[in-house]
């Protein structure tokens, strides 16, 4: 066991509600950026490849959510390991630390393994699941290059642990901005055929995918070997041999943490198919409200890390004043934040609307007041989606996951989908029901998680006491 570093010590010794709200803002304005730039390396593909066709628009979308869907199903075991570092940074324990993440990346390594066969079957899949053999062909070919780019993307986040823990998470942000920009480079050079590159089409953006998730990875490995603060942890020394007690870590926490997280993304696919049920034009300003959410969303995601990281670390070094206060700032920040944004999508939500559509085009008066009403309920949805989201960050700092992922689960189905299911369809209230029975199903795992991390910490206070 190693002594904290310094900056642990003096992090310790000021406790004031003023030290709190700086160093979570100078931990969370990094990570929300990475999650908008993230974000946009997406959004950049769309519209590139928008300029191809319909089709290729309609591939890439498909593609895509398939990617993501395996992709965000194994980043849960990667997101494992930051409470097992923070814990263990917070604890001063070095040894831990180099374990968790060489674990952290065996895990990754084996469960993209085992993801190949589904990446190399996704056109069989996508025509299993009723879509049209065109664009499932599409899609499968671009999912079939762009799945090596999914082993690099899980490392990173794997890293992304450490440099988070130690107070020097501004590198995601800015590797991840590098990544954007190069991506949206050379993406436009490969699809369209710029810059004296050959017209690749959909391959070419999933060629440029595998790229930028390799050159984010191989980034971040450099900035953790080039510093010494870093290398003295030693990941890649004697990689081989294994830890099995911090392999079982990383299945046992990183398990419910992705079936949570899947839980969350497949209950908005839901979201979607019930939209198609009413309408074509429903499920069409269902989109842009939910466009505007994704990027809101963004905020509280980035604060949910810094939570885990707080958390974790207050909690390694059994500093229950620290880790209140840490957990209070966050929801505090984040509350302002999403009561702001709810503000501005309740007053201006035609004008947000038309930020996505020809409102020249026939039919986009309607559209836009369909979507208006999504808005309105997205500004509300904003407080309790963030919430919903620092509640799980807290209480993965705290190592706590199979609990949450049972709540997560009764709050986003049997609630969520059927109060969804009962105001659009039974009660007619359309499009803006489904909304509703969302916002009572975030509203309650929001209710249900803070409640256990407040009961969880005045129980191990308690404990400390004795």
């Amino acid at each position: 066991m190693l002594t904290p570093p310094q900056t642990l010590a003096v992090a310790r010794d000021d406790n004031s509600w003023s030290a709190h709200f700086r160093a979570t803002l100078a931990l969370g304005i990094p990570l929300i950026g990475a999650q908008l730039a993230q974000l946009g390396i997406h959004t950049t593909d769309v519209m590139i490849v928008g300029r191809l066709g319909a089709e290729q628009l309609a591939a890439i979308v498909l593609a895509g959510q398939f990617f993501f869907t395996i992709f965000i199903f194994g980043s849960g075991f990667s997101m494992a390991v930051v409470p097992m570092v923070a814990q263990a940074y917070g604890q001063g324990d070095t040894v831990s630390i180099r374990r968790s993440l060489r674990m952290g990346i065996w895990v990754s390594i084996a469960y993209s393994l085992l993801a190949v066969p589904v990446f190399f079957n996704a056109e069989r899949i996508l025509l299993a699941a009723g879509q049209a053999p065109n664009v499932a062909a599409m899609a499968g070919d671009y999912v079939a290059i762009a799945q090596f780019g999914m082993l690099p993307a899980l490392l990173f986040v794997v890293l992304r642990a450490l440099v988070s823990a130690i107070g020097k998470a501004g590198i995601i942000l800015y590797v991840t901005i590098a990544t954007l920009i190069i991506n949206a480079i050379f993406a436009y050079a490969l699809v369209l055929g710029h810059f004296g590159f050959p017209a690749m089409g959909l391959n070419g953006a999933a060629i440029v995918s595998v790229v930028v998730q390799t050159a984010g990875f191989l980034f971040i490995v450099g900035f953790v070997q080039s510093r010494e603060e870093t290398r003295k942890y030693e990941l890649f020394v004697r990689f081989w041999r294994p830890d099995w007690r911090a392999l079982w870590e990383v299945v046992h926490l990183g398990l419910p943490i992705s079936v949570t997280v899947l839980a969350e993304v497949s209950l908005f696919t839901a979201a979607s198919l019930l939209m198609g049920n009413i309408g074509t034009l429903d499920l069409a300003a269902h989109g842009i409200a939910m466009q505007l959410a994704s990027i809101a969303f963004m905020i509280p995601l980035g604060l949910s890390q810094a939570a885990t990281v707080r958390v974790g670390i207050a909690h390694g070094r059994n500093d229950f004043s620290g880790l209140v206060r840490a957990a209070i700032t966050v929801l505090v920040i984040s509350s302002l934040i999403s009561l702001a944004g709810g503000i501005l999508f309740a007053s201006m939500p035609q004008y947000l609307g038309s930020l996505f559509i020809n409102v020249h085009a026939p039919g986009s008066a309607e559209l836009l007041a369909i979507a208006g009403q999504f808005i309105i309920v997205a500004g509300a949805f904003q407080l309790v989606d963030g919430l919903q989201a620092i509640a799980a960050g807290l209480l993965r700092g705290l190592k706590d996951a199979r609990v949450p992922m049972i709540l997560a689960l009764i709050s986003y189905w049997p609630i969520g989908l059927f109060f969804a299911w009962l105001l659009a369809f039974p009660f007619g209230f359309k499009g803006v029901g489904i909304w509703i029975g969302f916002l009572i199903g975030l509203g309650t795992a929001a209710a249900l998680l803070t409640a256990r991390f407040y009961i969880l910490v005045r129980k191990e206070m308690r404990l400390a006491r004795y």
